[in-house]
């Protein structure tokens, strides 16, 4: 599940940079001969030709690089998305993948496991930066000890709010809850405004959910699986109190409004249109609240996870196809050195993406730790065309929160806990206890079946 729908697409991935469109894997030819004896590689992710600004900017980047690299010739291919779920492993087994190919964090792992990477160990230590890409983000590209990709873009849960709001309540804007108890009071102020306006919105359809619930059991510090991937471990008390909660302010404080089973596209048009307070999401929720649904960058604001004791994270990398020569793998890594690694050059180039208008200032992706984020942020600073005060509070307060990943079978895993959730939002009798032990139960099944 991404941050704004259910698997990343590039342009979700990309919305707090260059606001790239993406595309899934086309025919690869691993052929790594070129003119004159260059390395030849091919790489996905390219903007394709309707996304006219972005796809200049991509073949600028590769006229760029090849004038530093005269050795090294880059193919770049487009379609849409940069990785479609439907087709990725048919690719991957049909040998039809890239040389350098696109994947989201939690597709890395079973790229691994069914043996379509190559293993890049020896060769990242050319990669400069990569000791500064933040280690939680490293992992996801490292099995058994072993280094199969590199990161490029992040993004963790956090709770998005209406200052406007906040400010007509009675709430101080520049103090967001912190806790679920504070969102729950500052929830019912915010529904006392009438006319329509609600405090709190939540997903509770579509698997959407499911998704909400795991990533508010994060906050209180739970998981919905078992650190071995064998036990459901939602029958708990975090798991209790996530529902809890939600019960407690559709029905005690009737501050989530009478219209529930809402799905994403329904959440951001309330927030758009100034009705509702607050919902949990990533930054990349913020530019579409703008140009999409009506919002304004002034009254959008962005804190950490309430609970502070977790938060869902994920995002995308590149891994290198099994088939690659080292030659390929060097030329790969010299250009995500280039592409993505870098602040100010590629998808990081904050100058171009404010001369073309994308938003500059959000505050992820944020790839690194150290001298290098510090730049980046300079950099993002420096070129801000939104207003970077507004997310001060999860710029400040997100890296102190634990990111944990999806769980594996994460869609049908929310299957079955989105019928818990849209339970306590449309039924005021809805036993909580009874709704956990029969999730802990099918999930415990789904897991079984391996």
């Amino acid at each position: 599940m991404s941050s704004s729908g259910f698997r990343r697409t590039c342009t979700a991935a990309m919305a707090s940079a260059l606001a790239l469109t993406g595309l899934a894997a086309c025919g690869s030819d691993s052929d790594n001969s070129g003119a004159g004896g260059k390395t030849r590689i091919t790489v996905n992710c390219m903007p394709p030709k309707s996304a006219k600004i972005d796809r200049k900017s991509f073949e600028d980047d590769i006229k760029t690089f090849e004038k530093a690299n005269p050795k090294i010739d880059i193919v770049g291919h487009d379609a849409f998305p940069c990785q479609d779920p439907k087709t990725f492993d048919a690719k991957l087994a049909g040998g039809q993948m890239e040389d350098v190919f696109y994947t989201y964090f939690t597709d890395a792992k079973h790229v691994v496991d069914i043996n379509q990477a190559a293993d890049i160990t020896s060769y990242v230590k050319d990669l400069k930066g990569y000791d500064d890409i933040q280690k939680s983000l490293r992992d996801v590209y490292t099995v058994d000890g072993k280094i199969y990709g590199v990161p490029r873009t992040n993004y963790s849960m956090g709770l998005l709010y209406n200052k406007k709001l906040f400010k007509q309540a009675g709430l101080d804007p520049d103090k967001p809850p912190t806790t679920w108890e504070e969102v729950q009071a500052a929830a019912k102020k915010i529904a006392g405004l009438g006319k329509g306006t609600v405090g709190y919105a939540d997903y509770s359809a579509q698997n959407q959910g499911g998704w909400h619930f795991t990533a508010e059991m994060y906050s209180q510090g739970g998981d919905v699986v078992s650190s071995d991937g064998k036990k459901a471990t939602v029958d708990t008390p975090e798991g209790k109190a996530v529902l809890q909660n939600l019960k407690d302010m559709r029905w005690r404080d009737n501050s989530m409004g009478s219209k529930q089973l809402l799905i994403l596209n329904d959440v951001q048009q309330m927030m758009g249109s100034g009705k509702l307070g607050m919902y949990i999401s990533a930054p990349d929720n913020i530019p579409i609240l703008v140009k999409e649904k009506g919002g304004n960058y002034d009254d959008l604001a962005l804190a950490p996870m309430p609970g502070g004791k977790g938060t869902l994270a994920g995002g995308d990398g590149y891994m290198f196809n099994k088939k690659d020569t080292p030659a390929q793998i060097r030329a790969g890594l010299k250009w995500l050195q280039s592409q993505t690694n870098t602040p100010g050059e590629g998808l990081n180039n904050w100058k171009r993406a404010s001369v073309n208008k994308a938003p500059v200032g959000m505050p992820e992706p944020r790839l690194w730790t150290g001298a290098t984020d510090s730049k980046d942020l300079a950099l993002k600073k420096r070129y801000a065309n939104v207003p970077v005060a507004n997310y001060q509070a999860f710029l400040d307060g997100s890296q102190q929160v634990e990111p944990k990943l999806e769980p594996a079978k994460a869609q049908q895993i929310y299957s079955v806990l989105d019928a818990s959730v849209s339970a306590v939002l449309t039924k005021k009798d809805a036993d909580i206890d009874a709704l956990l032990k029969d999730a802990q139960s099918k999930i415990d099944g789904i897991l079984a079946r391996g």
